[in-house]
This record gives structure tokens, C-alpha cells and sequence, in this order.
């Protein structure tokens, strides 16, 4: 069994919104599941970090779970994204998975996963700027949200990975409480979503940092072909 990741799939069916009207998101459903299918197998695990679909609400992105459910291998784990507006309750998300046969889907939220010799955690994030109130206030309970995801993963033992939905560092700016979070654990491994376009290139830091390897998989950038985390 082997684990991959990939993020910002921003699938169209529930709320009707395509990305190919950007620039490399021509038949990207289409690309997506030829390219996810032809890297994942039904034994493997693909982590979703984030900005999933387009859809408002829970059951409206019913279409868009059922795509990932029935037409891409393996199973599946998900973080919230900021696009992600159909999140709502755990037990609320458990029950929609539930009660339509979405057995392979399971949606994370301040919680972890151990899976062979590494545990996967994790948490959306938020961008790195404390300057207003409401932004200091999310940078805070985000680093929080990150602490009892590694905390967990802890106790289940393995290596802790971590994904995020925004880049802990993007443009020459650090987010400082999530970054003190990764360090404090030792953390060796972040991959991350969020950034898309020429941003992909010139302000998505990628490399190692403090000890940690940082890694950018938004689906675009990654060609919506599914990156390889552990075998």
C-alpha cells in the first residue's frame, strides 16, 4: 500500500463552476482520473488537502464526492480548503459519507490517520499575515487545529506527515505560528495546496527549511497527477 497526495482538485459537478476557463485546466476532470488511476491502485491512500469542489452545501456536492467515490482508486483522505464552503459538522460529514455509500471517503478534522510507518495529520492553515484582528485570531486557532492533529498522530505512532491547504511559506512571508507548531514536533515532512498560476513558479517555496522538506501539490502544478508521499 502506498499513500500520494494531491490538492485543489475543484471539481465542477456540485456547483457548477469548471476551471477550464484557466489557463492548463482544459478536461482537467477528464486528465485527473486518467492520470489518478493510472498512479493509485484500490490498496493505496490519496491524502485531498484542501478545495475539494465548488459546491455550497454538503448535499449539494454530492456529485462531486461520488466522482472521487466511484471513479478515482483507492481511498481517500480530506482537509478543509478555504473553497470548501459545503464543510460543516464531523458527525454531519460522517453521516452524509455514510448514508451514501461513501465508505472509501473519510474527511479529517483535528485528527490523524496511521498508515504503515508514517501518520498523516494536518489542518487547513491560513494566510500569513497577522496584521488584522480576524486574521491573528485564524493564524492562532489554525496553529492550535495543527497541534492536536500532530498530537494525535502521536499517539498513533509512525512518522507524522503533514498537509496543509495554505503554504506556511509563500512569497517571502513565513506564518510563524504554524511554522513554530512544525518545528516544536519535528516535523520532516509538509505538503501543501492553495497556490495556483504564475504564482505556482514564483512564490510557492519548495525545499527544506528548519529541518523540513516543503512541498507544493496543487493539481495544476502537479499536471493532476497524484504525488507519491510514501510506498
Amino acid at each position: 500500500m502506498s499513500v500520494f497526495a494531491i490538492s485543489d482538485v475543484h471539481l465542477p459537478f456540485g456547483g457548477g463552476k469548471p476551471m477550464d476557463i484557466f489557463a492548463g485546466w482544459s478536461n482537467y476532470t477528464e486528465r485527473l482520473e486518467k492520470n489518478w488511476n493510472s498512479m493509485v491502485s484500490e490498496d493505496d491512500i490519496t491524502v485531498i488537502p484542501g478545495d475539494i469542489c465548488w459546491a455550497m452545501k454538503l448535499e449539494d456536492a454530492l456529485p462531486d464526492f461520488r466522482f472521487i467515490s466511484k471513479n478515482l482508486n483507492g481511498k481517500k483522505l480530506i482537509f478543509k480548503g478555504n473553497h470548501d464552503y459545503w464543510w460543516t459538522t464531523q458527525s454531519k460529514m460522517d453521516k452524509f459519507l455514510s448514508e451514501n455509500d461513501l465508505d472509501d471517503i473519510r474527511i479529517l478534522n483535528n485528527s490523524a490517520v496511521r498508515t504503515g510507518d508514517i501518520t498523516i495529520c494536518g489542518t487547513r492553515g491560513w494566510i500569513n499575515d497577522d496584521g488584522q484582528p480576524q486574521d491573528l485570531k485564524l493564524l492562532k486557532r489554525e496553529a492550535g487545529r495543527l497541534e492536536v492533529s500532530i498530537k494525535e498522530a502521536a499517539v498513533l505512532g509512525g512518522e507524522p506527515v503533514v498537509f496543509l491547504h495554505y503554504p506556511p511559506i509563500y512569497s517571502g512571508e513565513e506564518n510563524a505560528y504554524i511554522l513554530e507548531v512544525l518545528r516544536k514536533y519535528a516535523i520532516k515532512r509538509c505538503y501543501y495546496g492553495h497556490v495556483h498560476g504564475s504564482a505556482l513558479f514564483h512564490n510557492a517555496f519548495q525545499g527544506e527549511r528548519d529541518g523540513i522538506v516543503f512541498k507544493l501539490i496543487s493539481a495544476d502544478y502537479v499536471k493532476f497527477t497524484p504525488v507519491l508521499v510514501q510506498e
